[in-house]
């Protein structure tokens, strides 16, 4: 099983916010998800817009899950490195 960590995306038309999840590659966008390790609300003020899970992201990084390229922007502003 290839697993993505990815946007889960929550809200009304035009409040978008999202939550990070680990996710099997194959499933849909807002499908079953296998964990939540954060959230990102692209409307809130710079302080709350991002909340992760760093131990849970790196583990799952280490057991070989691969993060979509909003996600590894995202990891990459908060000081959690992605190759």
């Amino acid at each position: 099983m290839s697993t993505k960590i990815r946007l889960k995306r929550f809200g009304t038309k035009k409040r978008p916010y999202y939550r990070i999840v680990v996710m099997d590659s194959r499933t849909a966008r807002d499908g079953r998800t296998i964990e939540e390790v954060g959230f990102y609300h692209p409307i809130e003020i710079e302080e709350k817009q991002l909340n992760l899970k760093e131990d849970r992201i790196k583990d799952w990084l280490e057991k070989g899950a691969r993060p979509s390229d909003t996600v590894k922007k995202l990891l990459n502003k908060s000081n959690i490195f992605i190759k």
